[in-house]
Parts: structure tokens; C-alpha cells; sequence
């Protein structure tokens, strides 16, 4: 099944001076005659690898900013891909305009914490991505170190699949490999410990990078948004069990509880759903950045 259900993506707008290139589950990337990238978020929202019919008010804006406010704390560690943000007014807040790069085959993932995924494979074989754990941690655990644990990265409507740092080498070059996960792992203990000092637990996320045309490793696509990480309330974590997160656990319980097979289109959201939803991600970044969005 496609991530988008049986309908197909939907229409991406039309932008004057923009020509449409692709659109993926929540972004539409356009280009123009100088071979910029027009990158912009959608209000569209994502669960269970599926594009939900109903939007969530603002997300895009939120995603762009708070990814501005990273790309910005974050700059001395790596460059990004930003351009500029003087974006066509149809998009305003939600785009941006940044340089084309040739991505890395891997997600480049970082965890501090023990959930998720991480928490599958640990209760197999005390590992994850082949980082060996201690025994006798729970779901939410704090992990003595933060750990790389890349991902392929799978189209629309798949799941990525973890992999080990030998396999990550195996796809983009042992030189590469170990570039990007000392970059994955201070660019998330940087962030971690700046969301600690806000009362938030970046407990893991995502990263992506690629060349840009001088063959420099770039940041690209977002950073640390609630749509690429799990940021977890300080105040209330408790490990041995999922913890309240700043983004869209909200809906996936409402999916969840609301008997939806996962295989059939997905349904419209009630209004309540969305309001709460749109508000958590705007908790999120009014916790991060200090400033009401």
C-alpha cells in the first residue's frame, strides 16, 4: 500500500518561477533556472507510514522554523543547506530555499535513550544497530553513552530498516561511515543537552546530509523537529513504559483506539485530534526556541 493510501499523493500547489520536482509524506521539493531547491513543509501528517487525509493547522510553519532555530544553534558543528528564507509569499514561514545536495543512502540516526525500536531489539539480544547495552534497562532508560544506529532509508509507504555501522559502510564508504556518525553524535549531544537545559528530553532523532557541490558534508533536509526526533517532557519521564512525547503520539493513540486496520485508507481526523495535535508540536517548539509560535 502506498504511504498516501489509495488516493496517491496529493496535487502539489502551483508556485510561480518554481517548477514541482517531487512530493514526499509531508514536504514538496521544487527547483528553478538557477538549480535552487524550494523546500516546503507541508500541514499534511503522517502514523504508521501512512499520509493521514486530514492536515494539522500550522505544522509546516512549525517544522521550518524550528529547524531554522537548529540549523542556526547547530552551524558551528556542521554547515547546513539553507540559502535563504525569502521565500514566494504563497509559502511564506513554511519553506525555504536551499542548495541541491547528493544525499547519503542512510539515515543517520542518534539515540540517548532506550525506545521504540531500540526497545524491540534490545529485549532480542541486548543490542542495538550492534551497540551492545547493559542489561536490566526498561523502556525509556537513559543509555549510559549516547549510540549511532543508522537506518536505511525506504520509500513512501515502507519502514526504514536499522542497520549496524558495518553495513552503513558497507552502503556509503567506511571513511563516510565514521564521518557521519561522529557528526550524528555530537550534533545530538549538542542538541541534547540544550533541550535538557528547557526541560526536555531529546530522548533520539534523526539526521540526513549529503555533498553539496564542492564535496563538503552538508546537513540537509530538517532538524530536530518533532516530525524527526522524540522530545519527552523532563519533568514527567519515568522509565518502564512509552513516555508522552512532543509530536504525534496523540494521533497514533487515537489511531490505535480507533480500530483502523492500517490497510485500508486512512480515516479523516475528528477536530479535537487535530487541535490537540497542532498543540503539542507548537508546545514543542515554544519549549525549545522560548518564543510563542
Amino acid at each position: 500500500m502506498s504511504g498516501f493510501g489509495t488516493a496517491g499523493p496529493p496535487p502539489a500547489p502551483i508556485i510561480p518561477g518554481w517548477t514541482h520536482l517531487r512530493t514526499g509524506k509531508v514536504r514538496d521539493l521544487y527547483t528553478n533556472d538557477l538549480g535552487n531547491i524550494l523546500l516546503v513543509a507541508s500541514d499534511r501528517i503522517s502514523a504508521f507510514d501512512c499520509v493521514m487525509p486530514t492536515h494539522i493547522p500550522g505544522k509546516g510553519a512549525v517544522l521550518t522554523q524550528l529547524s531554522l532555530f537548529w540549523f542556526d544553534l547547530l552551524a558551528d558543528i556542521v554547515p547546513n543547506h539553507i540559502i535563504s528564507t525569502d521565500v514566494p509569499e504563497i509559502v511564506e514561514d513554511r519553506a525555504v530555499i536551499v542548495a541541491p545536495l547528493e544525499m547519503f543512502a542512510i539515515e543517520c540516526v542518534a539515540r540517548g535513550y532506550l525506545t521504540g525500536s531500540g526497545w524491540s531489539e534490545y529485549q532480542n539480544n541486548s543490542k542495538v544497530c550492534g551497540n551492545e547495552l547493559p542489561s536490566g534497562l526498561l523502556d525509556g532508560s537513559q543509555l549510559p553513552t549516547s549510540i549511532f544506529t543508522p537506518a536505511t532509508k525506504a520509500d513512501i509507504g515502507d519502514h526504514d530498516i536499522n542497520i549496524d555501522f558495518n553495513q552503513a559502510a558497507k552502503k556509503i564508504g567506511q571513511s563516510d561511515a565514521e564521518s557521519l556518525r561522529e557528526l550524528t553524535l555530537k550534533l545530538y549531544d549538542t542538541a541534547a543537552e540544550f533541550s535538557k537545559s528547557r526541560g526536555v528530553i531529546l530522548a533520539d532523532t534523526k539526521f540526513e546530509f549529503g555533498r553539496n557541490s564542492t564535496g563538503q558534508i552538508v546537513l540537509g533536509d530538517e532538524a530536530l523537529t518533532p516530525d524527526s526526533s522524540r522530545f519527552w517532557d523532563q519533568s514527567t519521564w519515568a522509565p518502564g513504559g512509552a513516555q508522552p512525547s512532543f509530536d504525534k503520539q496523540y494521533l497514533r493513540d487515537y489511531l490505535v483506539a480507533s480500530g483502523w486496520d492500517r490497510n485500508s485508507p486512512p480515516p479523516e481526523l475528528p477536530d479535537e485530534i487535530v487541535e490537540k495535535t497542532a498543540l503539542r508540536y507548537e508546545e514543542a517548539f515554544y519549549r525549545l526556541t522560548g518564543s510563542k509560535f
